[in-house]
């Protein structure tokens, strides 16, 4: 009856520190970035034209259709004022805004992506009609805004 007992307690140590680093390996996997492509289409627009501005959000090979927040952030260069719009998703992993802009220049555009737990904001310039001065990228204080996040 001993042995018996004994075998038991082996097996059933065995399987218990087995259970615990199958589950430590899973812990230790960490999920796939978050990647956002965006896009400006024309890059060089002109004035009172609409400007398309697309955020394609992927994990892995997924489409990130359930994006927390998705906000663009746009100013001319050397403006203090920046424009925030909240963006919808449209189709596959795609979230849209078009624009139009009263004023040449130099702008910028900032997408403000949180989807599954991670925040990317990749940064374009782009411009409308006759470029502007551009910003000096060592002064800026833009590139991590990160103002209500």
């Amino acid at each position: 009856m001993k042995k018996f007992l004994f075998i038991i307690l082996i097996i059933a140590s065995v399987l218990s520190i087995s259970a615990c680093n199958n589950k430590d390996k899973k812990a230790d996997e960490l999920p796939e970035f978050v990647e956002v492509d965006l896009k400006v289409n024309p890059e060089k627009g002109k004035v009172n034209e609409p400007m398309v501005f697309e955020a394609k959000v992927t994990q892995g090979d997924e489409n990130v259709e359930d994006a927390e927040e998705v906000t663009f952030e746009i100013w001319r260069s050397k403006d203090e004022k920046h424009e925030k719009i909240k963006v919808e998703h449209t189709a596959e992993g795609i979230y849209r805004l078009e624009k139009s802009f009263q004023q040449d220049g130099t702008y910028y555009i900032i997408s403000h992506v949180t989807a599954r737990d991670m925040h990317n904001m990749p940064k374009k310039v782009f411009v409308v009609g006759t470029p502007s001065e551009p910003e000096d990228p060592s002064e800026s204080k833009h590139d991590m805004n990160m103002e209500g996040h």
